[in-house]
């Protein structure tokens, strides 16, 4: 986004849209837009999420370490914005990214890919398709 007033206002009104938690943070999921793996998790705050919509590369808040991290800065892996999205609740945002390098801080490329879990895998029947009803948990 340029820095002209009507996309400074727009941004404005996503950050107003978007609910921050107590903390004043809100999980962003990274996503490799052409894989449409999920790459990571990160924590944003307002400021965090204003830069990574209007600089083109993703901020995120360090917990940890109280300050503001772009990533790539250090580790030359850089994930590049192609896309955001609020979800339904306005509670979590969505980044798609050109991700070069490792996203995972360990050098995996996702931080998905370094504990996988065994699980009991769901199965649909025919069944449940032709009713078409949504169990909403």
């Amino acid at each position: 986004m340029s820095g002209s007033p009507g996309a400074e206002a727009a941004v404005a009104a996503v950050l107003d849209r978007a609910r921050f938690g107590d903390a004043g943070l809100l999980p962003a999921i990274i996503q490799e837009e052409s894989t449409g793996e999920v790459l990571m998790l990160g924590w944003m705050d307002r400021e965090a999420m204003r830069r990574t919509l209007t600089e083109g590369r993703v901020t995120f808040w360090s917990r940890s370490r109280q300050e503001y991290w772009r990533k790539g800065d250090t580790s030359g892996h850089r994930q590049y914005v192609r896309s955001a999205a609020l979800d339904c609740d306005a509670d979590t945002l969505l980044v798609r990214v050109e991700q070069l390098g490792a996203a995972c801080h360990t050098g995996a490329h996702a931080c998905f890919d370094v504990d996988p879990i065994d699980v009991v895998v769901g199965a649909s029947t025919p069944q449940d398709h032709q009713t078409g009803e949504v169990d909403h948990g």
